[in-house]
């Protein structure tokens, strides 16, 4: 029902302006996402309580839109808030909880407090791991972001371990030319890179590079980062010709208007 029919604080409207501004994230229209996302959380602690379940769910979206928009300081004390809701009304072990202690440790991580991180992270994979099936999407989730804070702390192999996990997750349930799948591989050439074995990330990245020319188009800001990296690769092991050809072709995507 529209907002007319209902009143402007109906809950309803508040659940309606949740899932628009979940289609705005999708979209990447983060500001369109945190202001619909502050709406309906102003309609639904005044209609239900501050410490209903739908007032953490959305403390948790809002948050994580902070956090897409690098304002960790604005997304902590909501995601810290929507921790507690939910772990009163849900309990400690439901996956709802685990979403919000990998979107608080993703704040964590980007601010470089990683031991403030890392124990999040686990708590969420452990809760995910037992409440959930072996590949789940979330699952995957919770692998690939341990994984990259282990990269930004230069645990290598261990960052490997995680996030090729993660990737045989997102194969087997996304499937192999998804841009998610991209993503996994460019994580995991990385890791490689960074260990010297640059001949196993040239085909995760030529790879990761392939799916996302099918899937975004030849000329796509995207992929000037995955070009690039495939050209240092490329300068490792002596395919200069290849690599000149790579950098050149970022250079152009990054130099078009978008």
């Amino acid at each position: 029902m529209s907002e007319i029919a209902l009143g402007p604080e109906d809950p309803e409207v508040a659940n309606n302006l949740n899932t628009l501004a979940a289609l705005y994230l999708r979209q990447g229209r983060y500001t369109d996402a945190g202001l619909s996302f502050k709406r309906a959380l102003a309609i639904v602690e005044k209609a239900l309580g501050p410490e209903h379940i739908d007032v953490g769910r959305i403390l948790n979206n809002l948050g994580a839109t902070y956090n897409y928009e690098g304002r960790n300081v604005e997304a902590e004390p909501l995601l810290v808030r929507a921790l507690k809701i939910r772990e009163k009304t849900l309990g400690r072990e439901h996956p709802d909880v685990a979403q919000t202690l990998n979107n608080l440790a993703e704040v964590y991580r980007d601010e470089g407090a990683y031991a403030r991180a890392e124990p999040l992270y686990k708590r969420s994979l452990a809760i995910r791991e037992k409440t959930l099936p072996a590949t789940h999407p979330d699952m995957a989730e919770s692998l690939n972001n341990m994984g990259l804070l282990y990269y930004d702390q230069e645990r290598y192999d261990e960052a490997e371990s995680l996030i090729g996990r993660a990737l045989a997750i997102d194969e087997m349930t996304l499937g192999p030319e998804h841009p998610g799948v991209a993503i996994d591989l460019n994580n995991l050439a990385l890791a490689y890179y960074k260990q010297g074995r640059y001949t196993e990330a040239i085909p995760l990245l030529e790879r990761a590079l392939a799916i996302s020319e099918k899937r975004l188009g030849p000329e796509h800001p995207d992929i000037a980062e995955t070009l690039l990296s495939l050209a240092e690769v490329y300068r490792k092991v002596g395919r200069d010709d290849e690599a000149a050809e790579m950098q050149l072709r970022a250079s152009v995507i990054s130099g078009k208007p978008r």
